[in-house]
């Protein structure tokens, strides 16, 4: 395993204030926190910076505005549900800010899913314990894949959400590919100007 380096400055953005994610439990849902706690990879874990975010500027397009992150190093957790057989199962799927999830396609064809489609808000936000606008890969349940597009693991350092509309949290995106159960996927995501339809909008 490669070590991470431990941030203490955000290496993109303007923040009024950043800081180890392990050392902010009182900014992170109860998920988000047992999750960096137990991370056996350590250095990936130590390497997550907290920086701190109004709620009301949470959607991509207009954080990245206001605090002047690039759309190329947002990465958007997409939660999926799919059926395989009589059984339906929840996906988490991570992928840039400037690609879409190619659900119809790879997500179905990669869980031998019969149908894939977005979950809805209510069953992503009871599900993860997590708001909705703030949902991301680390502390989702123990028993769901995370796919993580190719794209995201070769991004020098991710933003990603907090578990919360408050806050995001930023760490090499090779660090993602460390998380349980999560597996790196060759076209999980596709440039969103040629987007294949999909039923719903996602849920991040």
């Amino acid at each position: 395993m490669s070590d991470f380096p431990t941030l203490t400055t955000p290496p993109f953005g303007r923040f009024d204030s950043a800081s180890p994610a392990l050392d902010r439990p009182d900014l992170t849902p109860p998920a988000v926190t047992e999750a960096l706690r137990g991370w056996e990879h350590r250095t990936a874990a130590e390497s997550v910076l907290y920086v701190d975010t109004d709620p009301e500027k949470a959607d991509t397009a207009v954080f990245s505005e206001v605090y002047d992150v690039p759309l190329e190093v947002g990465a958007n957790c997409v939660v999926v549900a799919a059926k395989r057989g009589q059984e339906q199962i929840l996906v988490g799927c991570v992928v840039l800010a400037t690609t879409r999830l190619d659900v119809n396609r790879t997500v179905r064809k990669r869980l031998g899913a019969r149908k894939a489609s977005f979950a809805s808000m209510d069953t992503a936000v009871a599900e993860t314990g997590m708001e909705y606008g703030g949902i991301t890969p680390i502390g989702l349940p123990a028993a769901w894949p995370l796919l993580i597009d190719e794209a995201v693991a070769a991004t020098p350092y991710v933003l990603i959400g907090s578990g919360r509309r408050r806050g995001k949290l930023i760490l090499p995106g090779a660090a993602l590919a460390q998380l349980p159960s999560a597996e790196v996927v060759s076209g999980l995501a596709v440039p969103v100007a040629s987007e294949p339809s999909a039923e719903g909008p996602p849920v991040r």
